[in-house]
């Protein structure tokens, strides 16, 4: 543990890359980091967590073109949308950094002008094989069968001027520092990967500009040039805690610099073992402490992509599972070294299992029965047997298991050393079978005692798995009437105050799923999403239908010939355009949608407008159903003060029509239009 308490601990996660919105292997990675700053906060550290997007570059621009966007316009779009499932996923990060951001795009072109004048970066000419979506060039001896080495789709010839940073300079003294520092680059099979492959061969001149697109950081003294990207999205790191070229930086980079531990995805591990660390090098700045590779997840059926129909995305898991139950799978599955599988199985199974049974009836089973034996009320009796030495011998030790563990990053491993608490603890019920002792009045001291050993064990546990399961870890100890414990008191049993009370009705924590019924659910939003990738713009869910649907109810309301009569209404009293002004209307794009359980005509929408995601409730149950709702874009008032409709938040309005027979139609836009836009 931290004995300098307070001392500096910078964590950042690769920058996501905005050509798309981020799968559960990609999302993966940010839990992953949040568990990591999460546990080092704990541990007593000054924790900086930096995240954020890699925005630039010829692919963003291509995308952006076929979009009918503008690059800005379109990456503004895939960073809110990564932002939010970071937000979803009740990530604790200090900083999102962009790399539109104007900050990080100047100091991105004075260090481009640094090593000019040092002369590490050299004007030349460029001739080879370029990927595209890795940005990356490579020689003919380096493609394989005329494919990209590592993602294997296709590279096209290039040939151009640009610019080139002196790599093959500094590649002894990096295979020098990485010999003396074998913590460096983690695991090991990564480093031997770097050094057998990449820097014993020998290095090539790397090039770091391009001219034959525009979407990039102009290069200061010659602009048609701009950045490449590896040097751009790299130096995220340095410039997101207030580096400055010209000498002067924020002191936040002074207290966190170098990083700790920079966690990225497998396939990136050279951009950041070898063209980072040398970049610091020609800069004059340390190099990071640790370099983390961490594998894959994998769908069933392999590695997730789109055109194998087989991507996952994490809002899609959470709405099946729940946020901490997601974020338990992708922790706890993950092995240090090799790649992990999801697949709808596993996750049922791990939800009935780990989280529904051997955690979530632990702890209704003890709440339960101390409410049922004792009014609610723990109490330490202290009418001890031999068993309860081995309980406590596993709880007490947990802590130190897993602290050894979470030092060496086998995130994976601790979940499991602090389960073990759990299933000791349901061994401990069948061990002492409360349920006979209650039969005994004269061993009703015993069963007191055993109910509190349960209950402490548990408060323990909850406290550990708080890094990893946040939101359940909270409603644990809500649930015993107790607070989070700090890991310095986790080597103490018996901290749980004797005559506390738990709460009257325990709350089920994740409750068993049917998985005939999960695949069948499965199975029809594939059918619904596969209806609507037959349109153009599928990428905004539900394009199609909401087409057809506008198409529908515009000839419906009278635009075209045949339109039905018109009626009156009540007229109401005349307003000024001071009135009118004060209320906003914005078109909404509602990306979920489901019944109200405590209401016979309420539907609950998740309405996505610009950037931020609202809750609103509608009386639109008898004419609308939760599965028609989602893809719609609608009007939507947006500055109603939030009111609470049966027990939930509503924050704002989504407009309908109502016809002289009390019908309703969503007011929806006669076409494609961005969310967030304002109804003037």
């Amino acid at each position: 543990m931290c004995k300098d308490c307070k001392k500096p601990y910078y964590i950042s996660t690769a920058i996501a890359y905005t050509s798309g919105k981020p799968h559960i292997g990609n999302t993966y990675e940010i839990v992953l980091a949040d568990a990591i700053a999460r546990y080092k906060r704990e541990q007593g550290y000054d924790v900086y967590f930096q995240t954020g997007t890699d925005e630039h570059g010829q692919k963003i621009e291509l995308k952006a073109k076929d979009a009918g966007v503008t690059p800005k316009e379109f990456v503004d779009q895939v960073a809110g949308e990564i932002r939010r499932i970071w937000d979803l996923m009740d990530t604790s990060y200090d900083k999102f950094i962009r790399t539109t951001d104007s900050y990080h795009e100047k100091q991105v072109q004075k260090i481009f002008k640094k090593l000019y004048d040092q002369g590490e970066i050299y004007k030349g000419y460029y001739e080879g094989l370029y990927c595209t979506p890795c940005e990356s060039f490579w020689t003919p001896s380096q493609v394989v069968d005329g494919k990209c080495p590592d993602c294997g789709r296709p590279v096209q010839p290039a040939k151009e001027e640009a610019y080139f940073f002196r790599m093959s300079k500094y590649a002894q003294k990096l295979i020098d520092y990485i010999n003396e520092h074998p913590e460096f680059i983690q695991p090991v099979s990564r480093k031997n990967e770097m050094m057998n492959n990449f820097l014993l061969p020998g290095l090539q001149d790397l090039c770091v500009s391009r001219t034959s697109f525009t979407w990039g950081i102009p290069v200061e003294f010659d602009p048609k040039h701009v950045t490449y990207v590896w040097l751009d999205a790299l130096t995220n790191y340095i410039t997101g805690i207030g580096y400055n070229c010209d000498g002067e930086s924020d002191p936040k980079f002074e207290k966190y610099w170098p990083a700790d531990l920079h966690l990225i995805g497998k396939d990136i591990i050279r951009f950041h073992t070898i063209y980072w660390p040398i970049f610091l090098m020609a800069l004059g700045l340390p190099l990071p402490k640790q370099v983390f590779g961490h594998p894959w997840l994998l769908q069933g059926d392999g590695k997730m992509s789109k055109s194998k129909g087989n991507v996952l995305y994490a809002d899609t898991l959470v709405d099946f599972f729940g946020v901490d139950a997601v974020r338990y799978f992708v922790l706890h599955e993950m092995p240090f070294e090799n790649d992990g599988v999801i697949t709808w199985e596993l996750m049922v199974e791990r939800m009935n299992s780990d989280l529904a049974n051997i955690l979530g009836n632990l702890v209704n089973r003890t709440v339960s029965m101390t409410n049922k034996y004792f009014g609610g009320i723990v109490e330490n009796r202290n009418v001890c047997e031999e068993v309860d030495e081995d309980l406590k011998k596993v709880v007490l030790e947990t802590a130190a298991k897993t602290d050894e563990k979470m030092n060496r990053l086998r995130v994976a491993d601790a979940i499991s050393e602090i389960f073990n608490i759990f299933r000791r603890s349901n061994k401990y019920i069948d061990e002492t079978m409360p349920w006979t002792l209650a039969k005994d009045e004269a061993k009703k001291d015993r069963l007191a005692t055993v109910l509190y050993n349960l209950t402490e064990s548990i408060a323990i546990g909850a406290s550990l798995l708080y890094s990893f399961m946040p939101s359940t870890s909270e409603k644990i100890l809500a649930q015993l009437g107790t607070e989070k414990r700090s890991l310095k008191e986790m080597d103490t049993f018996g901290l749980y105050p004797n005559g506390n009370r738990v709460v009257e009705k325990p709350e089920i924590l994740f409750a068993r799923m049917d998985i005939k019924e999960v695949l069948e659910k499965v199975e029809a939003m594939k059918s619904q999403e596969s209806a609507k990738s037959g349109n153009p713009e599928s990428n905004a869910a539900g394009a199609s239908q909401e087409a057809n649907k506008a198409a529908q109810d515009g000839a419906e309301s009278g635009s075209g010939n045949g339109a039905e009569d018109g009626m009156d209404v009540e007229k109401k009293p005349e307003i000024t355009y001071d009135d009118f002004s004060k209320l906003q209307f914005q078109i909404g794009e509602i990306v979920k949608c489901e019944e109200v359980p405590k209401s016979k005509k309420l539907l609950c929408s998740q309405v996505k407008i610009g950037s931020e995601t609202r809750q609103i409730l509608s009386g639109i149950k008898a004419w609308y159903k939760p599965e028609d709702m989602v893809g719609r874009r609608v009007m939507v008032v947006t500055n109603l003060k939030p009111a609470k409709l049966a027990g939930m938040m509503s924050e704002g309005m989504i407009l309908c029509a109502e016809d002289d027979e009390g019908n309703l139609s969503l007011m929806v836009p006669e076409k494609k239009i961005k969310s967030g836009s304002e109804v003037r």
